[in-house]
């Protein structure tokens, strides 16, 4: 195909604009290959960000025409709109460089949350078993597939009006571990999602459910936490 497509790119920091190029249309395109087409043809200085190009680790995220998405899995013939498109850095994220996000308050995030797993066994003892068809663990491989990629909470009112709110990804990291019977931290966690900006904050628009490229739906484990933190706190545990 020797059409031409006009797409704008997002240059600069917190401060810039968009900057159109002209790339070749061709069949099967993804919105990374024409991110990577610009920069090795056309802007050598673009900053952006891709590891596996298989849909893998999400390092790839972008907007996309105003939507957060994976650009190494979005067909451009899915998303062009009259042959152009508009590529910008994920929102509610600080800018580093053009298409380049500092994700630094997402995973502290994921630390306020008590995302990390603590065991009581070591590495002396026995496997500790969990029953595969156990409520708990079915709970737990709803939402345990995240990678961490930031679409939902790029995609996310909440967090653009509360810079503050945990985030989407966070809380169902922490829902993921709530229903892990080998965690001994459960107390801690429900305190720390517990608070004015953690799972009552979330006002369940749905957005991160919508636009998360591994299906997973952060909105039902964050109403989980409501559950479970409402009833922690009738019984006087938290």
């Amino acid at each position: 195909m020797t059409n031409k497509l006009t797409v704008k790119i997002w240059r600069g920091k917190e401060q810039g604009d968009f900057v159109s190029y002209e790339v070749p249309r061709l069949a099967s395109q993804t919105v990374l290959d024409v991110v990577t087409y610009v920069q090795r043809n056309l802007e050598p200085s673009l900053g952006y960000r891709f590891a596996c190009r298989v849909g893998m680790c999400g390092s790839c995220a972008m907007t996309v025409n105003g939507v957060a998405r994976w650009t190494c899995r979005t067909h451009v013939s899915k998303v062009v709109g009259e042959g152009q498109l508009e590529i910008a850095p994920l929102a509610n994220l600080p800018v580093v460089k053009d298409l380049v996000t500092d994700m630094s308050e997402f995973f502290d995030k994921w630390a306020r949350a008590k995302g990390s797993f603590k065991g009581k066994r070591t590495r002396a003892d026995d496997f500790e078993p969990v029953k595969p068809d156990s409520r708990e663990r079915k709970a737990a491989d709803a939402g345990v597939e995240c990678i961490g990629c930031g679409v939902c909470y790029a995609s996310c009112d909440v967090v653009s009006s509360r810079p503050d709110y945990l985030g989407p990804a966070a809380l169902n990291r922490a829902w993921t571990l709530v229903n892990d019977v080998r965690d001994t931290q459960q107390r801690e966690r429900l305190r720390a999602v517990a608070g004015d900006a953690g799972c009552h904050a979330c006002h369940t628009q749905g957005s991160c459910t919508v636009h998360c490229p591994k299906q997973i739906s952060p909105t039902a484990g964050i109403a989980g936490l409501k559950r479970v933190v409402g009833r922690a706190a009738v019984r006087g545990r938290l």
